[in-house]
């Protein structure tokens, strides 16, 4: 990828990332996700209960909250684009499918990153509190981020299949959940013995958990990393295939 290509990346991401503020639903977004955080770490956590400064029930709460929040900012990627038909208009740019793909999805994964910092008065307040390990603190954050990438990743490529975003929403969901699910012993137990193992090293789950313990193992971020590369590919060729066919 040469230097002119990551300036249409860069130019298109600033556009697309200055769009979410441009309406009152982002607002709403990161005020829902700062709130809930806020509410799971407090509340749901027992926070004050427990007599210890960490925010490990901060991050526990991640992969549920993401479950909910993450679906809806991905169906609007290619869905919305579609049923609009400014995806005509965004083709019309000099820019590559891949470009467009990698674009769009970077703003959704910064603006996910917006919705991250405005939790730290949380992490400022347990540092307030007593004197948490905010190395592990910054690993959860990070292994937090990159989950959220993951989520949209494969919700870019969902989203593209169809013009409902209803639909995208609800087949998002759905196979967030799934890659949630793998992390429950009863649900790997379910599965064929010669894929078990296989299955069971796509939790989203067990490698967010190892991660937020401060624990950051390269094979726990490559799959993250790998992860959002592979469904970013496929949201390429399925961009493609939908703009043959039109």
């Amino acid at each position: 990828m040469n230097s002119a290509s990551l300036r249409r990346i860069k130019a298109l991401c600033k556009k697309e990332l200055t769009g979410y503020f441009a309406t009152p639903l982002a607002y709403i977004f990161l005020s829902v996700f700062t709130m809930l955080s806020g509410f799971f770490t407090f509340e749901l956590g027992s926070f004050f209960h427990r007599d210890q400064a960490d925010l490990s029930a901060f991050f526990s709460f991640h992969p549920w909250l993401y479950l909910v929040l993450m679906p809806p900012l991905a169906m609007r990627l290619w869905a919305e684009e579609r049923s609009s038909g400014s995806i005509e208009l965004l083709m019309t740019l000099p820019v590559t499918t891949t470009e467009a793909v990698l674009a769009k999805f970077l703003a959704a994964w910064l603006f996910s990153a917006v919705a991250l910092l405005l939790t730290v008065p949380i992490w400022l307040t347990v540092n307030y509190l007593g004197s948490p390990d905010n190395g592990i603190i910054v690993a959860g954050y990070l292994g937090s981020w990159l989950m959220g990438g993951a989520y949209l990743a494969m919700g870019s490529c969902l989203s593209a299949f169809t013009k409902n975003q209803i639909i995208a929403f609800v087949i998002t969901l759905a196979a967030c959940l799934f890659f949630l699910f793998l992390g429950f012993e009863p649900v790997v137990a379910a599965l064929p013995e010669s894929v078990r193992s296989l299955f069971a090293s796509m939790s989203f789950l067990d490698r967010f958990r190892s991660i937020s313990k401060g624990v950051l193992d390269i094979r726990d971020v490559g799959f993250f990393v790998l992860f959002m590369g592979c469904w970013l590919w496929a949201t390429v060729a399925v961009v493609n295939w939908k703009k043959a066919e039109a």
